[in-house]
């Protein structure tokens, strides 16, 4: 919400600016005002001057005529500011000229003392709120030309801000860029974003799943081959890199290369050209580089599983997309468009987030990412009866922390005993640990530190009876096999990935 009844404005309480040489009459602003707004008063321009260089403020209301300067004094300078805040001029006397000056430098109203207190307050009201309104399309319009400057990436944190950032600097570039990130978290949205806002905008975005791929098609799937090449090579086939060329091609899960294609890899980068398979041939390629992975890569090259030489060559740029646990304050605007776009697929009326299951979704840790969340609302959307998704909408392990929660809750009110809040937390980790090893009870007793016999005494005490494959159908959900492509993560539309 923009504003609320205390008055808030862009997520604060709005500010009101007082100006008036009359003590009495400042103090009556300051005391009719203040308990929906943050209220400074001051009786002199060059005082309302500094006020306005130090803090932000939301409304002005300027008596007409002070000593020195007078309050079309400040006016004409407020209206040298691009982005002053509206003023509301007040005199005791109804001067009409005067009026009409004011009013043609920039003043939204005139008001005559004595004032009507309540009218006053609702002039307040209706000017806050409109205020509100424009900031708010303000920053709707350029998160839309942010969108669309960056394909479907979406996230107003400072990592994310980050992300853009680097994104704009290397689009124009030739530079390899490397985006490493948990599963996920929309590396292949990051990759796509740079080569939409480069000069290959037009040319072929080909994308390589180098997990998914065995090792004995793998160069074939890259360079191509000829006929006769080997036994299934029944006519020449062209690779993803002569496919990408004049564009970009993109290697996600890089880290999964056999090395033996490493090297091959690294001869075409470093040639820019390419020799298909049963050919000795070298053909020019021109595609840009972008690769991703979910892995350590230095790691793999201490542990001899990634060349060194290879890793540098496309780790000329590096861009790490952060998890969403590291983002909370994305999670809400993305759940939200998710929900925007499942909610027009399935032919809903209008759905809103609940106020106890958007607590959830902010608090829950998020392992398989933004996908997780993205599987999380189609869920939700499923299940829902009336127009609100409610947190028994949601999958058991995101309901769980705030089961844990209302737990404690009770116990600090007195409505429960700590032996009933122990035994509720007690089946709650039993449920988190089985949902988490796939319902596999052996793994699930060990990671508890207990004997598999002791987990199903206690399963049976606390009413735990999924099975494993039920669970396992739940963990799959919330944590998909890392081989997948990227999610349609920060995404309006669901995209193919």
């Amino acid at each position: 919400m923009i504003r609320s009844q205390r008055g808030t404005l862009a997520g604060r309480m709005s500010r009101v600016l007082v100006v008036d040489d009359e003590p009495g009459v400042r103090e009556s602003l300051r005391l009719m005002l203040e308990d929906e707004h943050d209220v400074v008063a001051v009786g002199r321009v060059e005082d309302a001057l500094r006020v306005l260089d130090e803090r932000a403020t939301d409304l002005v209301l300027l008596d007409l005529v002070m000593p020195g300067r007078s309050g079309l004094d400040l006016l004409r300078e407020l209206r040298e500011r691009a982005t002053g805040p509206p003023v509301v001029m007040v005199s005791a006397t109804r001067a009409i000229p005067a009026a009409v000056e004011a009013m043609k430098l920039g003043a939204v109203d005139f008001v005559t003392k004595p004032f009507d207190v309540e009218a006053l307050r609702l002039k307040v009201r209706q000017i806050l709120a409109h205020r509100a309104l424009e900031q708010e399309v303000v920053r709707l319009r350029d998160e839309v030309a942010e969108r669309s400057r960056f394909g479907r990436l979406i996230g107003r944190s400072d990592a994310m801000r980050a992300v853009y950032r680097t994104v704009e600097r290397v689009a124009d570039s030739r530079a390899n860029v490397l985006i490493s990130g948990e599963s996920g978290t929309g590396k292949e949205l990051v990759a796509h974003a740079i080569h939409e806002l480069g000069p290959r905008a037009e040319a072929p975005f080909v994308v390589v799943n180098c997990a998914a791929i065995p090792e004995t098609l793998m160069e074939s799937e890259l360079f191509g081959h000829e006929r006769g090449a080997f036994t299934d090579a029944r006519e020449r086939r062209i690779g993803k890199f002569e496919a990408a060329t004049g564009g970009t091609i993109f290697l996600d899960e890089i880290g999964e290369l056999p090395l033996a294609v490493q090297a091959k890899l690294l001869r075409a980068l470093q040639e820019r050209s390419i020799e298909r398979v049963g050919s000795n041939q070298p053909i020019p390629v021109d595609a840009r580089v972008l690769a991703a992975t979910n892995q350590d890569l230095e790691r793999a090259v201490a542990a001899g599983r990634f060349r060194s030489d290879l890793f540098y060559r496309i780790h000329v740029v590096p861009i790490a997309l952060p998890p969403l646990r590291d983002r909370r304050e994305d999670i809400r605007l993305l759940a939200e468009t998710f929900l925007a776009r499942v909610r027009g697929e399935a032919g809903r009326g209008p759905l809103r987030i609940g106020a106890a299951a958007a607590a959830a979704l902010e608090r829950h840790p998020w392992p398989g990412n933004v996908r997780e969340l993205e599987n999380a609302i189609e869920r939700a959307v499923a299940l829902a009866d009336g127009d609100v998704l409610e947190l028994t909408d949601l999958p058991d392990e995101i309901q769980h922390a705030t089961r844990l929660e209302g737990l404690r809750d009770e116990v600090r009110a007195g409505r429960i005993d700590l032996e009933t809040a122990v035994a509720g937390f007690e089946g709650e980790l039993l449920r988190e640990t089985l949902l988490r090893t796939g319902g596999n009870q052996t793994r699930a007793a060990e990671q508890l530190g207990i004997t598999r016999r002791v987990l199903k005494l206690k399963m049976d005490r606390y009413g735990i009876r999924s099975t494993e494959s039920e669970t396992r159908s739940h963990a799959a959900a919330a944590r998909p096999d890392e081989a997948e492509v990227e999610p349609a993560a920060f995404s309006s539309g669901r995209t193919d990935a």
